[in-house]
């Protein structure tokens, strides 16, 4: 028998390690969060908000605090809150997310971008944010509620 060379063995380390990785990268997450939204599944954002509002629990028309419907994600529900003032979003807040584990910390450095994103977008229009990929399309699902419920 010949013995092989280092060479080729080398190259058949490096085929197989090429070959193992490809493979790994090609394999897919169960569920993907976003798949929904981007193919058009989920509702259209609001931009403004007309003044037939009030069902909410503040007064006036337009104004007032909305609650948006939980909604369960992968990591525990998600729950978004509006503060809505002359039709536009003026404070948003999660009133229920992830939490225990790992999903406290990603919670508390997640949940902030989220509610300045929704007040700066002023719709449920918002980039997730890295890191908390099933927290963020659940708090976009939820904002999108209570918008739907302060536009009426």
């Amino acid at each position: 028998m010949r013995k092989s060379h280092p060479v080729r063995r080398a190259v058949l380390a490096g085929t197989a390690t090429v070959s193992g990785i490809v493979l790994l990268l090609s394999l897919k997450p169960a569920s993907d969060p976003g798949a929904a939204s981007a193919a058009g599944g989920a509702a259209p954002p609001v931009a403004a908000q007309s003044p037939q509002g009030g069902r909410g629990e503040g007064a006036g028309a337009g104004a007032g605090t909305f609650t948006g419907d939980a909604v369960d994600t992968q990591y525990g529900p998600v729950q978004v809150r509006l503060t809505v003032s002359g039709g536009r979003i003026t404070g948003a807040e999660a009133v229920r997310a992830p939490e225990g584990g790992r999903s406290t910390q990603v919670t508390a450095d997640a949940v902030p971008k989220l509610n300045q994103a929704a007040v700066t977008a002023g719709a449920a229009d918002i980039d997730a944010v890295s890191g908390a990929t099933y927290t963020s399309a659940g708090y976009k699902q939820s904002l999108q509620s209570a918008l739907d419920k302060a536009g009426g």
